[in-house]
């Protein structure tokens, strides 16, 4: 039996937005989440751009204060877009069974800020200085556990780790299970916070990032010939996938069918993505396969367009190889992380949210900043402003550094 699979709820947390409205409105608008850093400890680093989550406050997330309060920021932000995306769904888990249930939410880094913090500690203080919940706060898969506890889902659980990638491979792992009969929901998705000096420091002295700090709104700037490296993001996104049948035995609202997921690996170099775009071709030709799609009956591509030199290069000549003519004569792609900079290991659950509400509301949002594109990145981005159009499938790309390729095609929920 071809078990199919569909998104019933999501939940975001953003630097444009902290909720699913909030975040596609301003990116409908083109509205940037960057700005200047603007703390103390930051202001020895280079880079004094991010974008940060605004106006955050976990505890209305967990049912216990002391338990937000032993969660390292990007357990929280995982939190909080899991609970929204499980609200948003509409389950009464007291109907459900909760042994089919599923939880992956994700983390391409972890509990960065907390294993720095209790470094100091070690160092400055004394071992026994060093918070008993250092351990339960940093490892990346510690969100997927709280969540899974935090709501007794009782099916498969765990945490892929695959830098950039990573929620876009949760959300498709998730899938598989389902389409293999392992569970029939699942909470999915990813979180990431690593605004910290020792994430700023690691990828600044890799020459990774912008370091356009008089201009932070304009310093995400994907496919235009004077972008300088990607802004690091924070933030989470997290969305409910359900079996078919078992959404419309509870009567679930479906927002679109997950019917494509690509996997696969560059096999080139530790950081950066192979010239040619072979791996991302593989892993979008996937996808299409999975969906029984041809090219030309996708709409709308989220591309991973990070804002560097090889890399929106080379996701440029892979939708060329993947889509032919048509990516050039139809397809419309852009780049929400113009706006909200990269989430890293968030990245896919938030642009998987961006490709539904795409669809949903017929709008392609906008990548911003792209005032000179460069000669090699040739496709149309939708520039500067968001375009009304009638989108029925949309595909979205995640690369992680390792040469991991993601992506997930969704498409317009047919009964």
């Amino acid at each position: 039996m071809d078990r199919r699979v569909v998104i019933t709820g999501m939940g975001v947390v953003s630097p444009v937005g902290n909720n699913v409205e909030d975040f596609w409105a301003n990116l409908a608008a083109g509205k940037s989440g960057i700005t200047n850093l603007n703390t103390p400890k930051l202001e020895p680093h280079d880079c004094q751009i991010a974008g940060m989550v605004k106006d955050f406050d976990a505890k209305p997330y967990f049912k216990e204060y002391k338990d937000a309060r032993r969660a390292d920021r990007f357990a929280q932000l995982g939190m909080a877009a899991s609970v929204m995306a499980i609200e948003d769904s509409g389950i009464d888990f007291d109907k459900v069974n909760k042994d089919r249930f599923g939880c992956m939410v994700g983390s391409g880094i972890g509990g960065l800020g907390t294993l720095e913090d209790q470094h100091v500690n070690l160092l400055e203080k004394s071992p026994s200085r060093v918070s008993p919940f250092t351990i339960p706060m940093m490892i990346a898969n510690i969100a997927s556990g709280m969540v899974s506890i935090e709501f007794d889902l009782r099916g498969p659980n765990m945490c892929i780790v695959t830098a950039c990638a990573t929620a876009t491979h949760s959300i498709g792992e998730a899938w598989r299970m389902i389409k293999f009969g392992d569970a029939d929901a699942f909470v999915a998705g990813g979180s990431e916070s690593t605004i910290c000096p020792m994430g700023l420091a690691g990828f600044g002295n890799m020459k990774a990032l912008s370091m356009r700090n008089d201009d932070p709104e304009r310093a995400s700037r994907p496919f235009d010939v004077d972008r300088d490296g990607f802004v690091m993001g924070e933030g989470a996104g997290v969305c409910v996938i359900e079996e078919l049948e078992h959404a419309k035995a509870r009567g679930a609202r479906i927002y679109a069918e997950l019917t494509g997921y690509g996997i696969s690996s560059d096999a080139h170099h530790l950081t950066s993505p192979h010239p040619d775009g072979d791996g991302a071709r593989r892993c979008m030709e996937m996808a299409l396969r999975h969906s029984k799609l041809n090219p030309e009956q996708v709409d709308y591509v989220n591309a991973h367009g990070t804002s560097t030199g090889l890399g929106d290069i080379g996701e440029t000549k892979a939708i060329k190889s993947v889509f032919g003519p048509y990516a050039k004569d139809g397809l419309v792609v852009s780049s929400t992380k113009s706006m909200t900079g990269h989430l890293l290991g968030a990245a896919g659950g938030v642009e998987l949210a961006v490709c539904v509400k795409a669809i949903n509301e017929g709008i392609a949002p906008p990548t911003i900043n792209l005032d000179n594109p460069d000669p090699q990145c040739d496709l149309d981005y939708v520039p500067h402003t968001a375009r009304e159009m009638k989108v029925d499938r949309a595909l979205t790309n995640s690369f992680g550094f390792g040469g991991h390729n993601a992506s997930l095609l969704v498409e317009r929920f047919e009964g």
